[in-house]
């Protein structure tokens, strides 16, 4: 964990000079449709990669930017160095520095760090521990149990293909509230007790795998759509509970 947050704190000191910046240049990595680049994306993962060059040698990387390194100890850093770019270049602060620490089996630990706010929301199975400006707190998810109470996020209306929207549409039907656009903040949320269900697709393992380790160890549960594993990315159902997500998986299920 403390090399966790010294990556984060690297993270920091490389992105914040960019954000909100006029002159700021984005890169579209895809030629049907948008999915922006920045130079703060990458100087953010560069210098994570060199914490762990100093700490960790033997650890594998994988990270959203510069590819997938090979290690020897059977655990890897998963990193995302900016998690909701879109909503970095528009000046929002609810992207987020994503890292995971994780086996074969998936995420062992996880930090989600809004640099902007100066909010950091870390798990493990030994903490489950928000530290921002009104200091530090234990972070626990809500126990609410029934959707029609359930306050639920995801971050695009269309979710993904028009089969997963309506997936997710006809759980936010039931739901006391529906918001969009939070990026990772959102899975941060689950965590604090702010927010019941995440329910997202099309998710690589550097989006969602820091969100798990987060989420879980504050008593939520993140699985697939079909209730299993959600580490290698694709779809995610993040709950607050067991009984809220068995709710929304029943629905989901059928999708």
């Amino acid at each position: 964990m403390e090399v966790a947050e010294e990556m984060a704190d690297a993270a920091r000191v490389a992105i914040l000079p960019f954000f909100r910046q006029t002159n700021l240049q984005t890169s579209n990595k895809l030629d049907d449709g948008f999915d922006p680049v920045t130079i703060a994306d990458r100087d953010a993962e560069k210098a994570m990669r060199e914490v762990l060059a100093r700490h960790r040698p033997n650890d594998g990387i994988f990270g959203e930017e510069f590819g997938r390194d090979e290690g020897t100890s059977g655990r890897t850093w998963v990193l995302d160095p900016i998690d909701g770019t879109r909503g970095f270049i528009s000046g929002t602060p609810t992207w987020g520095v994503l890292i995971a620490l994780s086996t074969s089996h998936g995420p062992i630990m996880g930090v989600i760090d809004q640099p902007y706010i100066g909010e950091r929301f870390v798990g493990s199975a030994d903490i489950a521990q928000v530290t921002g400006p009104t200091g530090t707190a234990a972070l626990q998810t809500r126990s609410t149990s029934a959707l029609d109470q359930a306050i639920v996020f995801t971050t695009f209306p269309e979710v993904g293909t028009p089969e997963e929207r309506s997936g997710f549409e006809a759980v936010a039907r039931q739901a006391k509230l529906t918001r969009y656009g939070m990026d990772c903040y959102a899975y941060a949320l689950v965590a604090a007790g702010q927010v019941d269900l995440v329910i997202e697709s099309g998710l690589n393992a550097y989006d969602i795998q820091a969100p798990i380790a987060v989420i879980e160890a504050a008593g939520g549960v993140v699985t697939d759509w079909q209730g299993g594993p959600a580490h290698n990315g694709g779809r995610a159902l993040a709950a607050a509970n067991p009984d809220l997500h068995a709710a929304a998986l029943k629905i989901l299920r059928n999708y």
